[in-house]
């Protein structure tokens, strides 16, 4: 049996859902990446960056966007130094300004994906998977890229389902 992790970035406090900035206890990404984990099993690896970004919804997309331009590689509170026990790597985060969070990439880039499966998710309000099949191409070398997922935020809580079928569709075979 394969063996899964998901790395996963994921906003609490303040996020865009529907047209409006609402409050979330649990970021939606967080949710998804559980879903996964319940209905296939494996790791999960949340990444939290050193330096907090403002609880304000409108200055943290200006930080998000500053690092973006910058090619930042923001320090994280913990690594994953290794990943040689999995099959599968599943990279889910929200889509901020058209790919991942810097935070994620800061940590895709001090691994090795050779030989890997990787799958990417997003949680979105309107972009889809933007630019994640790419970032994954580009920052885990050596691995086998698959199918991904794009989860709008606004549906994450009745996505269950959706997000099961897909699991159990790629990461199964």
């Amino acid at each position: 049996m394969a063996k899964n992790l998901i790395i996963y970035y994921s906003r609490t406090g303040e996020n865009y859902v529907s047209g409006k900035v609402k409050n979330l206890e649990k970021g939606n990404t967080e949710i998804v990446a559980e879903y996964i984990q319940k209905a296939m099993g494996g790791d999960l690896f949340r990444v939290e960056t050193v330096k907090t970004y403002s609880a304000d919804y409108y200055e943290c997309i200006k930080e998000a966007k500053a690092e973006l331009r910058a090619k930042a590689r923001p320090e994280l509170k913990s690594y994953l130094a290794d990943i040689s026990d999995y099959d599968n790597i599943i990279v889910a985060g929200p889509c901020w300004w058209g790919t991942y969070p810097m935070g994620v990439l800061t940590q895709l880039e001090k691994l090795d994906f050779t030989g890997k499966k990787v799958f990417p998710i997003m949680t979105h309000e309107g972009s889809g998977l933007a630019g994640s099949k790419s970032a994954l191409r580009k920052y885990c070398k050596g691995a086998k890229p698959g199918k991904g997922l794009a989860v709008r935020g606004a549906d994450v809580e009745k996505s269950e389902d959706k997000v099961v079928k897909w699991a159990k569709k790629v990461l199964s075979v």
